[in-house]
């Protein structure tokens, strides 16, 4: 019976990372076949071992070589910094720093890497990641599984390319007595290596961590956190990452406290607890864990709107939540994105996606007749 098992096991292992290796080496920038027969059969295998798999390719630059969409009306300036594309890669898909750089040749204007960790941690316990291919979501709960400041510091140190737009998420160690002296950590040794930091208190997977979003805990930690970066000499923009599961009046006493503290913009937002209108099996449903992917779009976009009129537009916003095609990131921007990040929409479509996506930013923009991207920022959002 256990041979047995370890059979099926090793020919899901053969068959996923062929079609993957396969589909990258003989079909390279053929998009369709990509996301039509080469993803659906990398599902294969469990969800982390094809995670694993993705970055390990990632890391080696076999990847799809695809001829970049490049339009003018893409770029956007935004916290210092020049951006080819609006379209980003969130951050839980490159943990550890491995394969950023292969990253950016794929058609994202930005990847932000982590979450870091100050000491090294496994995480929570296997299996921790889940595909709900119904809802086109997936929930996990890795619970910040990191390799550690000192081995991301060592990664970033080599990056290739300065007009790679890297961003560094940051988090606490599960078993931290002092959470502001982790995020301190984090800042004081990556910040230097970073285009731009973000202190995440919304992941769902670390016991206490949310409640640093509640008004008397937030204002002690901004304080702390912008003090941190101050004292570095490159000071890049801070963000904070915050849930989608608060309260209307939370989210406005959050962001009446950033601006309050002069943080230079939110991320909004991270995975829900919430399970509402799911079509995958109940046990799938039921597992513990941060819900990312389509169900989240609609949250996402009016928390956007709203976090967009508390701030009176004044706080850059980057949106995430269930983007899977140009349409969806044209859509969050409406709302008062900045800057969008997907994670749910690559893993399922594919590395040939983002270049795709890109084109059809292009084509909803030309058929709008808009001629930079900006323009659309906040249209759906109604200042008082």
């Amino acid at each position: 019976m256990m041979k047995e098992k370890r059979g099926v096991v090793m020919l899901k292992l053969l068959l996923g990372g062929t079609a993957v290796f396969s589909g990258i080496c003989l079909f390279n920038g053929n998009h369709r076949f990509y996301s039509e027969v080469v993803m659906p059969t990398a599902r294969l295998l469990d969800a982390e071992m094809s995670h694993n798999l993705a970055i390990k390719l990632a890391s080696y630059g076999i990847l799809p070589r695809v001829k970049l969409h490049k339009d003018e009306a893409l770029k956007c300036d935004l916290l210092g910094l020049k951006f080819d594309s609006p379209l980003g890669l969130a951050a839980g898909f490159d943990k550890d720093a491995e394969c950023f750089d292969s990253l950016k040749t794929l058609g994202f204007g930005f990847v932000e890497i982590g979450t870091v960790t100050p000491k090294p941690q496994f995480g929570n316990p296997k299996p921790r990641l889940f595909r709900l291919i119904e809802d086109k979501a997936i929930i996990n709960r890795f619970g910040f599984n990191s390799s550690g400041v000192d081995y991301v510091k060592a990664k970033l140190a080599k990056r290739k390319w300065a007009e790679n737009i890297v961003g560094v998420n940051l988090g606490v160690n599960k078993n931290s007595s002092n959470a502001l002296e982790d995020y301190q950590i984090g800042i004081s040794e990556l910040g230097p290596y970073a285009d731009y930091l973000v202190v995440n208190v919304s992941s769902p997977n670390t016991p206490g961590l949310r409640s640093l979003q509640t008004k008397k805990h937030f204002d002690t930690l901004l304080k702390s956190v912008m003090s941190e970066r101050n004292k570095l000499k490159s000071k890049p923009p801070l963000l904070v990452k915050i849930a989608p599961d608060l309260t209307i009046d939370e989210l406005k006493e959050i962001c009446q406290s950033v601006i309050l503290n002069k943080i230079d913009g939110l991320i909004v937002c991270n995975t829900t607890v919430s399970r509402k209108n799911l079509n995958s099996p109940e046990n799938l449903r039921e597992e513990v864990g941060g819900l990312s992917g389509a169900p989240l779009f609609e949250t996402s976009n009016e928390m956007i709107k709203s976090a967009y009129n508390f701030t009176r537009g004044t706080v850059p916003i980057i949106g995430v939540g269930g983007i899977f095609s140009g349409q969806d990131v044209v859509e969050k921007m409406k709302h008062g994105a900045s800057l969008v990040q997907m994670y749910t929409g690559f893993v399922y479509q594919g590395s040939t996606c983002v270049n795709e996506i890109n084109k059809e930013i292009s084509q909803e923009l030309e058929a709008e007749n808009v001629t930079n991207i900006n323009e659309v920022v906040g249209q759906y959002a109604k200042l008082k």
